[in-house]
């Protein structure tokens, strides 16, 4: 069986992530934290559906856990299949434009606010798609990041 057969007979894992965009039209990103899987990479945040959990529900609980927020509208936006050498993801990506409370960051990762090109690096695969829709959205042209995500981690 080849890697990719493999990677297809894996069951996806399902996860909620949370696109928030201020007023000024920046974008969130958080760093992953020290013992995570790619510690030190920079995502949008959210996490894993637990069981009976709704993309809704689970992006909700996950950014108050995280985060610290409560959040308004979520507005699903594209769903991304990705394969990591530790486990095949289906990432629900979904805007939020609102939410309340500040900012605390409970895992004791990193927050910075972007637009493109992204200057935090470097930026987990699962983020590359997202900034392609916005550079696609905005008519940007160019790289959307600084980093090429070469030399990825096995772990």
């Amino acid at each position: 069986m080849s890697k990719d057969q493999a990677a297809e007979t894996r069951t996806p894992v399902d996860v909620a992530v949370g696109v928030l965009i201020d007023a000024a039209g920046r974008f969130l990103l958080t760093s992953r934290p020290a013992g995570k899987v790619y510690a030190g990479y920079w995502e949008f945040p959210g996490g894993k559906l637990e069981a009976g959990e709704s993309v809704e529900q689970a992006l909700r609980r996950e950014l108050h856990e995280e985060l610290g927020i409560e959040i308004g509208a979520v507005l699903p936006w594209n769903i991304e299949l990705l394969d990591y050498s530790h486990a095949r993801v289906r990432l629900h990506f979904c805007k939020v434009y609102e939410w309340t409370g500040e900012f605390q960051m409970r895992e004791q990762q990193a927050m910075a606010w972007q637009v493109l090109p992204v200057q935090v690096a470097p930026v987990l695969p699962g983020t590359l798609p997202v900034l392609r829709w916005f550079a696609s959205e905005q008519q940007f042209s160019g790289a959307t990041h600084r980093d090429s995500g070469e030399g990825l981690p096995r772990n």
